[in-house]
């Protein structure tokens, strides 16, 4: 991973987990969008999260994390399109009876949305862009014409 990055550091509480303490396959995607809203404020990206909906989420998990463990999560923007951002993300076991361990990988999706009721896709905002170091991206001139109003 080389883009744009952040990480976020947390405890696995027993909201997080089912009755044998072991966390719910959902508490990945809040750890990622934890650590996705530590990136957008360290790069001064504000009112993003309302326009920006997931459209695919892709994750494998490696390994168990328990109750009280403390985990790390890494997101990094991997690919700037016109309208959309590709985010890849890992959480790590980072404390507990075991080694530090991988215990989830995968990457998602998110797409411009700034006018839900016309619906679609639009241009993310340069000034984002630019944060974010988009401007003059190969992989911007690849992108097709994302259209979707989830």
């Amino acid at each position: 991973m080389s883009g744009p990055y952040a990480v976020h550091r947390t405890r696995v509480e027993w909201i997080d987990t089912d009755a044998a303490g072991i966390y719910h396959n959902t508490t990945v995607v809040r750890f990622a969008e934890a650590a996705e809203a530590e990136l957008m404020r360290a790069y001064d990206i504000p009112g993003y999260f309302p326009v920006a909906p997931r459209v695919r989420y892709e994750v494998e998990f490696e390994a168990s994390i328990r109750f009280g463990e403390e985990v790390e999560t890494r997101v990094e923007l991997i690919r700037l399109g016109r309208s959309s951002m590709t985010f890849g993300f890992e959480v790590w076991r980072t404390a507990g009876d075991g080694p530090r361990r991988r215990a989830a990988r995968g990457s998602y999706v998110t797409v411009h949305v700034p006018d839900k009721e016309a619906g679609g896709s639009a241009p993310w905002p340069a000034a984002w862009r630019a944060a974010l170091g988009g401007t003059g991206m190969a992989a911007d001139l690849a992108e097709p014409d994302a259209r979707t109003a989830h």
